[in-house]
């Protein structure tokens, strides 16, 4: 523990009168110079201990000057150390970001292969598909040709399906008007029969036939029922047909836009017919896949591009 400096000051005292000269005979020294030797002593006593004083404040400033100094340097270290530990665990950190994102790089890499190697065997399918459809093109051509024909000199009728539509209706319609004439024309044979028989027993069948007439006159009247049925099932197969052939014209012209906007992008004028729509959705399709393969690309690069 410090000493006060009163208590300091106080020994040094001390210390120098009890070092004075040796106390010469009493009996031979006046107390006049008694006296003046007592207040020099204390005059040097005093000048003494003011420069001891002065020494102790200027070592005691000295010191708490090097106190704080150390006390600066020992915030200094903690506040070093802070950063160092925060450094470190940044550091930490991001090795720890950097190995889940190789790992998820890795993954990532691995599903591309695979999707690359499904696609790669659909496209192989869908170019197969796309030669069979050819060649059932091919072979269809003439058909095609001839349907051009007909809807030249069918003016009531803008497209091919619509015509192969309305040939599909009237060709079951007609097989079912000549199954019902079948139907009724044995129905009529019977009866021819039936009236030959009720001639020959003109008098003992006539009411029975009368009977039996009535029933056919019923089954007549639901026979006509069913044509008016499958008449008005026609019509809805024309308005469904025509709503088909409606949704096939939005079709062809969505694929147009979809074109003309691949030949702009392109910067190329279109070349295809506006009539080419299976060429058209090629052409959109190739787009499709250059840019996938381009933004592909972009990503393969930004995932290998190092980290700053």
């Amino acid at each position: 523990m410090a000493m006060p400096w009163e208590e300091y000051f106080q020994l040094v005292l001390e210390e120098k009168l009890s070092t004075k000269i040796p106390e010469q005979n009493t009996d031979h020294v006046p107390p006049v110079l008694r006296l003046l030797e007592k207040r020099q002593e204390l005059v040097d006593a005093d000048q003494g201990l003011q420069a001891q004083k002065e020494v102790f404040e200027i070592t005691k400033a000295s010191l708490k000057q090097r106190w704080e100094q150390l006390e600066q340097k020992e915030q200094e270290l903690k506040g070093s150390f802070i950063r160092f530990e925060k450094f470190l665990q940044d550091a930490e950190a991001r090795r720890s970001r950097a190995l889940r994102r190789a790992e998820e790089e890795r993954h990532l890499a691995g599903r591309r292969e695979a999707e690359a190697l499904r696609l790669r065997a659909q496209l192989a399918e869908l170019q197969r598909e796309r030669a069979r459809l050819q060649r059932g093109l091919q072979r269809l051509e003439p058909c095609a040709r001839l349907l051009g024909q007909m809807l030249e000199l069918l003016p009531e009728f803008q497209e091919v399906p619509e015509l192969v539509a309305r040939f599909d209706g009237l060709a079951d319609m007609q097989a079912a008007l000549r199954l019902t004439e079948r139907q009724r024309l044995a129905e009529l044979e019977e009866a021819r029969a039936r009236l030959q028989r009720l001639r020959n027993s003109w008098q003992d069948e006539l009411l029975l036939q009368g009977q039996r007439r009535a029933h056919l006159l019923e089954r007549l009247e639901s026979a006509r029922e069913r044509t008016l049925h499958w008449e008005s099932k026609w019509i809805q197969i024309q308005n469904t047909a025509a709503e088909k052939t409606l949704l096939l014209g939005r079709t062809r012209m969505a694929v147009l836009n979809m074109y003309q906007l691949v030949c702009q992008h392109q910067r190329q004028p279109p070349t295809l017919d506006i009539e080419d729509t299976e060429g058209q959705l090629e052409q959109v399709k190739l787009s499709i896949l250059d840019l996938s393969a381009m933004l592909a690309g972009l990503r393969q690069a930004e995932s290998t591009a190092p980290t700053s």
